[in-house]
């Protein structure tokens, strides 16, 4: 890994008070202090919108992410945070990325990151096609976790070769999340169907703001060329709004793939 790259976190519940990441200031300032301390130099702050987090406007995650720069550096910490969202699939949502109201991430208008219940799974050709009509893209947050996509992996293919990037969350390659999303992280990785890691932070006893144990497990999976682009490389390209350029890596076979055909055939 360069020296000159660093982690880069699209997806973290840094901003305080405003959904069921960070409480408080304080709790803000020392989950940026660990990612700092891990190698992470931008996060870009991603309170839920939508769904049941409707109260959450644009306006307001701009002006916490602004005053959260502030208080890192009265503070002393080296970590640059920019505005975003993690956002509920539901009607209306492309015309409230259209004019603002709900973030994409950076606030560059370009890359959306998308959330699904984590129960189920719906087809999302359509709200891809809508964002691709307004020139964005969407990034499915934790595929890995979700309970529908578990049942049929072979859909997050689909769904890649529809335009749709994926983001796994740090944790699930660590088996926080249980064996089944950690063998579904690390299939994925082998299938070349991840472009960005990302922690999916919520406070800093639980859910913290670590990549580089996930980072040091997707070497050995895949190699450090392809663990510095989902960590460093990638996530930078969003965070300056530009496009990403997706290599499907040649997959390796691995234990999981067995009970992958199986559970396709139960299906």
């Amino acid at each position: 890994m360069n020296a000159s790259e660093a982690f880069v976190d699209i997806h973290c519940h840094l901003l305080p008070g405003i959904d069921d990441g960070s409480q408080s200031w304080e709790q803000s300032l020392e989950m940026a202090a660990m990612a700092q301390g891990d190698g992470t130099a931008i996060i870009v702050t991603t309170p839920h919108q939508l769904g049941n987090f409707g109260h959450n406007d644009g306006q307001l995650i701009r002006a916490k992410t602004l005053e959260l720069q502030q208080q890192l550096v009265q503070h002393e910490i080296l970590l640059r945070v920019v505005p975003g969202a993690d956002v509920r699939i539901e009607e209306g949502m492309v015309e409230k990325l259209c004019d603002g109201r709900v973030l994409t991430l950076a606030d560059r208008g370009r890359h959306v990151l998308l959330e699904l219940p984590h129960e189920l799974f719906f087809p999302m050709d359509d709200v891809l096609n809508r964002l691709r009509r307004v020139n964005m893209v969407g990034i499915l947050s934790h595929p890995e976790r979700n309970q529908g996509l578990l049942k049929q992996p072979r859909i997050v293919e689909s769904l890649v070769n529809h335009g749709c990037l994926m983001q796994v969350t740090c944790g699930s390659l660590m088996g926080i999340f249980g064996p089944a999303s950690q063998q579904m992280a690390e299939w994925m990785l082998q299938q070349g169907l991840v472009h960005f890691l990302a922690t999916d932070a919520h406070s800093p006893t639980s859910r913290r703001p670590l990549m580089r144990r996930a980072f040091e497990r997707t070497e050995q999976l895949v190699g450090e060329q392809i663990a510095v682009d989902l960590c460093c490389r990638n996530p930078a390209a969003v965070v300056e709004g530009q496009d990403i350029k997706i290599l499907r890596y040649k997959p390796k076979p691995r234990s999981f793939l067995s009970n992958l055909f199986k559970r396709d055939k139960a299906a």
